[in-house]
C-alpha cells in the first residue's frame, strides 16, 4: 500500500521516517521550501544519544502523480486548508485519509472536502520538535499512534491500515471510540497548553509560584467539563493522570503550541482554544481559565497579523 504524508514537520516526518525505516511505501508531501532543506540535508532525526539520516521521497502538489492508499495529514491547523487543496489530486475513491491534528474542527474540514467515509479519526502522542536546521529533534521517548473509524466500532479497512502501521518502530492501536480518545487527548493538551500560557513558563515554573500549584488541576477541571457536556467524559484516573502531569515539581514540561508562542510563531489557538471555548459556551459549560487563555492567544496571533512583510 502506497503511503503519502503530508508534511515532514516533527510529527509527520517522524512517523514517516519510522515507516520508511520499516520498508513502507512512503512519499512525502512538502512545500518547495521544506522540500529543498529535506533534499540538501536530508530527513534527520536527532535526540535521546542518536542520530538517523534518511533519503525521502518527496513530492510537492505541483508534482503529485496518482493516487495513495493512505494519507496522513499531519501539518498545524493553520495549514491545514492550503493541505487540503493540496492533497486532494492524491486522493481517490479507495483513499483513507487519517488525520494527526489537534482538536476537533479539523474533521468537519475533511469531512466536508473528502466525504466521512474516506476519514478514520486519528490520536497521534509523540515528543519531537524542528531546531533551526529543519531536523527533527527527540526530545522524549514517547511515540504512538492510534486510529478508528469515526462512526465507532472496527473494520475490515482499519484492520489493513493496522497491519501497515503496527511493527513499525512506534506504538500503534486502533480503537473503537476514536472520538473519545481524540477528546481525551484535547483534555490533555488544552490543559497544558493553558498552564503555560497563562503562567507564561513550564509546569515547573507554575507550580514554583504561590497559587501556581494548583492552577493546572483548576484548568483540568474545565476542560473535563466541557468533555463530559459533550459525551466524552474522561474516567477519574485519567484525570488524575492530567492533573499530576500539569502539577509536578520541577518540570519542564512545555506544549508545542507554548513553544511557538514564545519563539513568535503562529499557534493553533483557534484548532485548540477558540473551538473548545465555543463548544463549552453552546454546552453552556463555564470556563474562565479557558477564554482567559483564547484571549492571550488571540492577541498574540492579532499582533502576527500587524507585523509588516519581511523583505
Amino acid at each position: 500500500m502506497k503511503i503519502l504524508v503530508v508534511g515532514a514537520g516533527a510529527t509527520g516526518g517522524y512517523f514517516g521516517a519510522q515507516l520508511q525505516q520499516a520498508g513502507r511505501d512512503v512519499t512525502f508531501l512538502v512545500r518547495p521550501k521544506r522540500a529543498d532543506v529535506l533534499r540538501e540535508r536530508g530527513l534527520r532525526i536527532t535526540g535521546l544519544g542518536a542520530e538517523t539520516v534518511l533519503t525521502p521521497r518527496l513530492r510537492t502538489a505541483a508534482q503529485l502523480d496518482g493516487h495513495y492508499d493512505v494519507v496522513l495529514v499531519s501539518v498545524k491547523a493553520t495549514a491545514l486548508p492550503a493541505a487540503i487543496d493540496d492533497v486532494a489530486a492524491a486522493v481517490g475513491p479507495r483513499t483513507t485519509l487519517i488525520p494527526f491534528l489537534n482538536g476537533m474542527a479539523h474533521m468537519d474540514a475533511l469531512n466536508e472536502r473528502f466525504g466521512v467515509d474516506a476519514v478514520l479519526g486519528g490520536v497521534v502522542r509523540v515528543l519531537t520538535t524542528l531546531d533551526a536546521a529543519g531536523d527533527i529533534v527527540r526530545l522524549g521517548t514517547l511515540a504512538e499512534i492510534v486510529v478508528g473509524e469515526q462512526t465507532g466500532g472496527t473494520s475490515q479497512r482499519v484492520e489493513q491500515i493496522g497491519e501497515l502501521l503496527a511493527d513499525a518502530g512506534f506504538d500503534f492501536s486502533i480503537s473503537p471510540d476514536i472520538r473519545r480518545a481524540m477528546w481525551h487527548k484535547w483534555v490533555f493538551i488544552s490543559t497544558l497548553g493553558a498552564l503555560n500560557t497563562l503562567a507564561r513558563g513550564s509546569v515547573g515554573d507554575a507550580v514554583a509560584v504561590p497559587g501556581g500549584d494548583h492552577l493546572g488541576s483548576q484548568i483540568a477541571a474545565e476542560v473535563a467539563a466541557v468533555a463530559a457536556a459533550a459525551g466524552y467524559p474522561v474516567p477519574q484516573p485519567a484525570l488524575d493522570t492530567v492533573r499530576a502531569f500539569v502539577t509536578r515539581p520541577g518540570s519542564a514540561d512545555t506544549a508545542s503550541l507554548y513553544r511557538d508562542l514564545i519563539a513568535g510563531q503562529p499557534t493553533e489557538a483557534e484548532q485548540i482554544f477558540g473551538d473548545l471555548t465555543t463548544r463549552a459556551r453552546a454546552l453552556g459549560v463555564p470556563t474562565p481559565l479557558l477564554d482567559a487563555t483564547t484571549v492571550a492567544l488571540r492577541v498574540h496571533e492579532q499582533r502576527l497579523r500587524e507585523q509588516p512583510p519581511r523583505g
